[in-house]
């Protein structure tokens, strides 16, 4: 168990840093939900049960539009997709672990607690109790977000409701997209997405969404191929 802990510490500490980030973001979403119309409860309770900040960005985006509860659904699940990246990333160094902490573990696998994990777990030492260091990343970056989010809902109720706030949402979306982009394959997904969402504007139910991120990422994955060729 004291190997675990100090596993479970070394995480904790790894993350610490990446929350001066996290922070101000999970307060932005708080107040964002709120101006999309969303409830105080729903804004806190979405940061338990979706847990992903661009994803929670756009749930709010698509609530405030009006879009019908499967097309958020089916976006939301479109966009936390990367998780699966991350899973797979991981996958060999978890595998001798019990169901119990694979399950625990996959919720808590996010960007940055997987960004601060996967160097200890692919570098590191193989020692039985290297996913304590996933889990303190992980379990850190988790109470931050809740924390934070709750900070910025309880901010949010303190701003007059004539000051309309639901232009940042879009805004910060578009700012997390430019931070997220660090290949051309990726900027050619991110073009060809925006190029495809103007037309598909005119389907319903905001169903333009979903056919533009899918046309991305098969943008994205085409122009991948080209980069590993090239590589």
């Amino acid at each position: 168990m004291a190997g675990l802990r100090e596993e479970f510490l070394a995480g904790v500490r790894a993350e610490l840093p990446l929350l001066l980030g996290v922070v101000p973001f999970g307060m932005i979403f708080g107040v964002l939900g709120l101006a999309a119309g969303l409830p105080g409860w729903a804004v806190v309770l979405s940061s338990s049960l979706i847990f992903g900040g661009s994803s929670q960005v756009v749930f709010a985006q698509l609530w405030g539009a009006g879009a019908p509860p499967v097309v958020s659904v089916a976006t939301v699940g479109v966009v936390n997709l990367r998780h699966l990246l991350y899973s797979a990333a991981v996958a060999e160094y978890l595998r001798a672990l019990p169901w119990r902490w694979k399950l625990l573990l996959a919720y808590l696998l996010t960007d940055e607690a997987f960004a601060a994990a996967l160097p200890r777990l692919r570098d590191g030492p193989a020692t039985p109790q290297r996913h304590g260091f996933l889990l303190g990343t992980g379990l850190t970056l988790w109470a931050g977000w809740q924390v934070s989010t709750l900070a910025g809902v309880l901010l949010g109720a303190a701003i007059p409701a004539g000051w309309s706030l639901d232009f940042s949402i879009a805004l910060t979306f578009m700012a997390l997209l430019v931070l997220s982009v660090h290949r051309r394959s990726e900027a050619g997904a991110a073009l060809v997405a925006a190029v495809v969402v103007l037309p598909a504007l005119v389907l319903p139910h905001k169903l333009g969404l979903l056919v533009a991120a899918g046309g991305g990422i098969a943008a994205g994955l085409w122009l991948r191929r080209y980069e590993r060729g090239a590589a």
